[in-house]
């Protein structure tokens, strides 16, 4: 069968006057968002396959270039999950969030602030950009919390409550790091690894990781990458404009559920918190974060007050 979607025209065969077009109605963006930060979230699941990897870097790269800092924080649980399975570590989950004995907390900083950390850097490095990999622990980027769980008993119709182990939420963010190596023109990657004030290292859901470093950023945008769309509508059409009372009725309307609450739910309390909007789109598309910056249509969900 003959794929119906044309294959997209390179870029020799774009008629110079079209590529005109597309300067011009950037230029507005540039202009706003010149000097401005962005946090970008890149999820476990939008990292994708080389191309997209490569698209993504060139995309932060770009950024960098017309005068925005992009400051990078990735997750990484199914890489986590595929090493846990190699070592014949077995995963349990309460409320979305792993189950983190000692062991697993070092295979999950291994993981992160090591092998996908340092893969990130590489990307960006391989298109034309300057970064450096770190994660909450360095230079006391990050003070985490332990968080507890509530597991259900589904013959006792009753929660009790679950010892998470090193699972933690972000308290405080030191920025100071950040806005150096921002400075400096580099391009910060940073792991979701937080230390508390215990001394004990912390693994933190990447989402809330980011969401709090945007909201002591006082970021311009905070985009959540993920494996979908956007918030869908109940026919399935984007959503490309919410605030936190739509959100409110789309939730309770049953129309935003499983995976995408707690997302929502971090992109809220960062908007409330000084972003000035938070977006959540498809990683897997090409030049994703491009298209929703500089162009007038978008390409996913935009949350503002």
């Amino acid at each position: 069968m003959t794929d119906p979607t044309p294959a997209a025209a390179p870029i020799a065969a774009v008629p110079p006057s079209l590529k005109a077009e597309t300067l011009v109605e950037a230029l507005p963006y540039l202009q706003r968002y010149a000097g401005k930060t962005f946090v970008v979230k890149y999820g476990g699941h939008a990292m994708g396959e080389p191309e997209a990897q490569a698209d993504f870097a060139e995309d932060v790269v770009l950024l960098k270039a017309v005068g925005i800092n992009p400051v990078v924080v990735h997750g990484g649980g199914p890489q986590i999950g595929s090493m846990l399975k190699r070592l014949g570590v077995e995963s349990r989950f309460v409320d979305g969030l792993r189950v983190t004995d000692a062991e697993t907390a070092q295979i999950a900083e291994m993981v992160l602030a090591g092998s996908i950390n340092k893969e990130i850097v590489g990307w960006i490095g391989r298109a034309g950009g300057r970064a450096v990999g770190i994660s909450g622990k360095d230079a006391g980027l990050v003070l985490a919390e332990k968080v507890g769980g509530r597991d259900p008993d589904p013959l006792q119709g009753i929660e009790r409550k679950v010892d998470l182990g090193f699972v933690g939420e972000p308290v405080a963010v030191d920025r100071r790091i950040i806005d150096s190596l921002s400075r400096d023109g580099i391009i910060p990657v940073i792991a979701p690894i937080g230390i508390g004030a215990d001394g004990h290292t912390y693994n933190i859901n990447a989402d809330t990781m980011a969401g709090a470093i945007a909201a002591a950023l006082g970021a311009a945008r905070f985009f959540l990458l993920t494996d979908v769309a956007g918030v869908l509508d109940r026919d399935g059409e984007l959503l490309t404009d919410l605030d936190p009372a739509a959100i409110k009725r789309l939730r309770e309307e049953g129309t935003i559920r499983g995976g995408m609450i707690p997302k929502l739910e971090t992109c809220v309390a960062a908007v409330e918190a000084g972003v000035d909007a938070a977006v959540v789109l498809d990683g897997r598309v090409p030049h994703a974060m491009l298209l929703e910056i500089f162009t007038r249509r978008g390409a996913g969900t935009l949350i503002r007050r």
